[in-house]
């Protein structure tokens, strides 16, 4: 079907054939009509609708950024205001607290002296004559050894003493008779009987004669000091307590082959009364630590039962590794109740070398730059006050540094306190007086 007033069909445009271009003023094959002219902009019209833009972006600017400004300037200038203004403040006074500082440090009970016993003469144990548990007193035996080549040794060296002793004589009858010769041919060589050879011949014998009465008695000492020795070591023989204590180990029987030295131990006794008690000490109370100290110790055995004793010595020094110092608390143990190496908690009250003071809890300003206080200077201005904390107990701090105890400390920290903002002290108010049923005071 053919559109109207059209008599000539038209023949359909090609498959992806491009569209024929309508230009003005011509009938586009697609819409059947001319299209008009495109409107021109004017100059005069572009500098209108130029003007009305930017008339639009200031109103824009007059509605939107100014007030924002106005609320800007005035938020600084209340701001100022406000920090410049009296702010009312309750204050109080730090609370010196006592210097001492109690602590609990555990402990390893250790007795007094302990000492490992081995013979210094070789032989046969004999017998023995104490066991483990049993309580000695210094000197007392503890065992017998049998030294039989010892006392061979000893009756050897008698022996030679006495063939020391007879050599001593025959030197010393030898150093007389030379004497005597030399004194005979002194008294020929000058009438010519004797020849000077034979005078200096006698004279030097005369010498060695002396020299061997020198060696003899010196041979005699040497053989008495052999004896001494031998009967000191046959004194070793038997096996006695160093000091008092309990004996803690018995390694030997009856017949045990035991040379002297270190290879066959015999016995082991330990001092237990008084006990000591090592502690480590940290480092912020070691300068505290003083002889006599008192010191209580508990252990888990005797539950409820405290042990007094005192502090006995320390090292004077930390350990780098640790850096806590060494310290000995000695304690009384009469009657053996406490038992060495045992586990121990030690209580000290050991004073502190500076002064603590004591703030609330909710006094303290912490922030970036630090912990401080707001202090009231006498000029009613603000202070804040960088200070070091001892300890945390909660509701109060306690404080190492930073103040002396005469300030006037703003009781509730806020972010309105800030350095030399005038303030006015909150005085305290006054506790109401209770009253009756008929609304007076009592």
């Amino acid at each position: 079907m053919t559109p109207l007033g059209d008599d000539v069909p038209r023949k359909p445009p090609e498959p992806h054939a491009p569209a024929p271009r309508a230009d003005h003023g011509e009938h586009p094959a697609d819409l059947g009509f001319a299209l008009p002219e495109p409107a021109r902009l004017g100059v005069t019209r572009a500098v209108a609708l130029g003007f009305c833009g930017l008339a639009v972006l200031g109103a824009a600017f007059v509605l939107g950024y100014l007030p924002r400004l106005h609320d800007k300037a005035a938020l600084a200038n209340e701001t100022t205001a406000a920090e410049s203004a009296t702010l009312r403040v309750a204050v109080v006074t730090a609370k010196v607290l006592s210097s001492d500082r109690s602590l609990v440090l555990p402990g390893s009970v250790q007795p007094l002296e302990e000492t490992t016993l081995y013979p210094q003469a070789s032989g046969y144990v004999r017998a023995w004559k104490v066991d483990i548990g049993d309580r000695v007193k210094a000197g007392e035996v503890l065992a017998d050894i049998s030294t039989p080549e010892l006392d061979q040794q000893l009756d050897q060296a008698k022996a030679q003493l006495a063939q020391a002793e007879a050599g001593v004589l025959q030197a010393q009858a030898n150093a007389a008779f030379s004497k005597q010769n030399l004194e005979r041919y002194t008294q020929l060589a000058p009438a010519g009987v004797a020849s000077q050879q034979e005078l200096d011949q006698h004279a030097a014998q005369a010498k060695v004669d002396d020299a061997n009465v020198t060696v003899a008695v010196a041979n005699v000492e040497a053989q008495r000091a052999n004896i001494r020795r031998l009967v000191q070591l046959k004194g070793f023989a038997q096996v006695t307590a160093p000091f008092a204590g309990t004996v803690t180990a018995r390694t030997v029987e009856r017949g045990t082959l035991v040379s002297a030295g270190t290879a066959t131990p015999l016995f082991k006794v330990a001092a237990t009364d008084p006990l000591r008690v090592f502690i480590q000490v940290p480092q912020d109370v070691a300068a505290s630590i003083k002889v006599d100290v008192p010191a209580e110790v508990t252990v888990r055995e005797y539950p409820g039962r405290t042990f007094h004793g005192t502090v006995a010595r320390a090292t004077g020094a930390l350990d780098a590794a640790t850096r806590t110092m060494l310290t000995e608390v000695r304690i009384p143990n009469p009657n053996s109740e406490l038992l060495a190496g045992v586990y121990a908690q030690v209580s000290l009250t050991l004073p502190v070398p500076h002064r603590v003071f004591e703030v609330p809890a909710a006094a303290l300003i912490t922030d970036a730059s630090g912990i401080h206080l707001a202090v009231v200077t006498p000029e009613n201005k603000l202070h804040l006050v960088a200070v070091a904390v001892e300890r945390d107990t909660g509701a109060t701090m306690q404080l190492a540094s930073g103040i002396d105890g005469t300030e006037k400390i703003v009781r509730i920290a806020s972010t309105e306190l800030t350095e030399g903002r005038p303030v006015e002290i909150v005085p305290d108010a006054a506790p109401e007086s209770p009253k009756g049923a008929n609304g007076k005071a009592k």
